[in-house]
């Protein structure tokens, strides 16, 4: 049996992602699914709408057989840090023979062209180049490639998934990987986009459900937490912004007198961001900092796998794991006592629950059974 990876986050999960899932396997067959979702953060810098293992239900439910984490550090990172936490995920399992991705395009070869064009001296030397006049990252980046493959190619990273796409065929091509990458054209809404009558945005359903017209037990946004994550920032010093990942450039030192001045976090956000920074790196470097998620606090790569939830079809995956992946598997909470990174995750959650509607007690992580069905 084949067994495909899909990196997600399920924010909610969608008619979009159970299309997803769907179209992968028609293309391949009846195989198993198994998603690296992330946990209780995301990649834009907040708060997952709903919690991890409610996401891991309807997943499961929608098509998924089972779901690991892909832990915070990765998960609340650049696009190029997320695919690389998950690609190494789906290969330490042992068992995965291909990842399947959504993008705009629908063409894995282009997308492959691009990849390759990133991993290449004649790109590094163009970005440098670029960077030196103090454009930012993303256009010098787009413009690097453009120089070398042309428009419509370099026109491919404007587009966030076939951005992420491009990010996880280079993950699997540095390390080394057996699987192999497919993709499945989008449809519907596009990212960030609005209603749709089949698949609407992600970004669409969490605006209802935290307006309260969709129904959903207890959701979460930072704007819930707000004030308690503007008390760790406001504690912090300018030695203290400057050890978060990806600050530097002088990044540490707007952030630190954005939160000098600002009452929101919009108001960080907005006092913090120029030309050169942009808006998702400050949103994740704020997150980061009100997490307390420090420079070399963490390793270079995932230690575990952990699952949060599995079908019939996912147990069998989980027993074929066992004898071929190359990381210990965590299913029971507790086995995970002692594990540095599982011990931030834990952290990472306790604050979670301050971020919901209704706040949560603190342990969750502990005594949180993964989702079985």
């Amino acid at each position: 049996m084949e067994v495909v990876g899909i990196v997600a986050e399920y924010n909610p999960f969608h008619a979009g992602h159970a299309f997803h899932v769907r179209e992968t396997r028609r293309r391949l067959g009846e195989c198993a699914v198994v998603a690296v979702m992330s946990g209780n953060f995301v990649q834009r810098g907040e708060c997952a709408v709903l919690d991890k293992w409610t996401r891991t239900r309807a997943a499961l439910e929608g098509g998924v057989d089972l779901v690991l984490e892909l832990p915070t550090v990765w998960a609340a990172s650049s696009a190029e840090r997320f695919a690389r936490g998950a690609a190494a995920l789906l290969e330490a399992a042992g068992v995965v023979t291909h990842l399947s991705f959504g993008s705009e395009c629908g063409d894995v070869d282009r997308l492959r062209q691009a990849a390759d064009c990133l991993d290449s001296d004649a790109y590094w030397d163009g970005l440098r180049r670029l960077l030196s006049r103090g454009l930012p990252f993303a256009a010098c980046r787009q413009a690097a490639v453009r120089d070398l493959l042309g428009e419509e190619l370099a026109e491919l990273l404007s587009q966030p998934n076939n951005n992420l796409g491009i990010e996880y065929i280079r993950a699997l091509n540095a390390l080394k990987s057996d699987i192999r990458p497919v993709t499945v054209l989008r449809t519907g809404a596009a990212h960030d986009g609005g209603d749709h009558p089949e698949y609407p945005s992600a970004s669409f359903l969490r605006e209802r459900v935290l307006a309260g017209e969709l129904a959903a037990d207890s959701p979460a946004s930072l704007k819930y937490g707000e004030r308690a994550a503007l008390a760790v920032l406001r504690a912090m010093d300018e030695e203290d912004f400057a050890a978060l990942p990806d600050c530097g450039e002088g990044l540490h030192h707007r952030l630190y007198r954005a939160v000098r001045q600002g009452r929101t976090l919009d108001e960080v956000y907005a006092l913090a961001k120029s030309k050169r920074y942009a808006h998702a790196r400050i949103r994740r470097m704020v997150l980061w900092g009100a997490l307390g998620l420090w420079k070399g606090g963490y390793p270079p790569s995932p230690p575990y796998l952990r699952v949060l939830g599995a079908g019939g079809r996912g147990r069998e995956v989980l027993r074929e794991m066992r004898g071929r992946a190359a990381l210990p598997i965590i299913i029971k909470p507790a086995h995970g006592r002692g594990e540095p990174l599982l011990e931030l995750e834990a952290r990472c959650t306790d604050f979670y629950q301050l971020c919901r509607r209704e706040p949560g007690p603190c342990g969750e992580e502990w005594t949180h059974s993964p989702v079985m069905l």
